[in-house]
């Protein structure tokens, strides 16, 4: 059967973002920022230095200014819901909150 080229070519372009620190959020509402060492196709990375950001105990979906250290992440590509680079982003007051 005639291979297609390009096939095992990935649809995000993290390539850029190697070496330069990243958030990632999970699937199960998990949230870490740390160092993008490597990836492959389907977005397992490889996270170093990474900190995780706790939840507020009195309101899970609330992430607290809480960390803890983790150092070293192998993180399985189907639970990664979000990848973004923290260099050039910062977090805004949510307009919808008191609609």
């Amino acid at each position: 059967m005639a291979k297609k080229e390009g096939s095992n070519k990935s649809v995000l372009d993290l390539e850029r973002y190697l070496n330069q620190p990243v958030k990632v959020k999970f699937s199960g509402g998990r949230e870490v920022k740390g160092i993008l060492k490597g990836h492959d196709a389907v977005a397992n990375l490889v996270l170093d230095d990474v900190q995780e950001f706790l939840r507020d105990p009195e309101d899970p979906y609330k992430v607290s200014d809480e960390t803890r250290n983790l150092g070293l992440v192998v993180a399985r590509g189907t639970s990664v819901m979000l990848i973004c680079p923290v260099d050039g982003t910062e977090e805004i007051a949510n307009p919808f909150a008191g609609a």
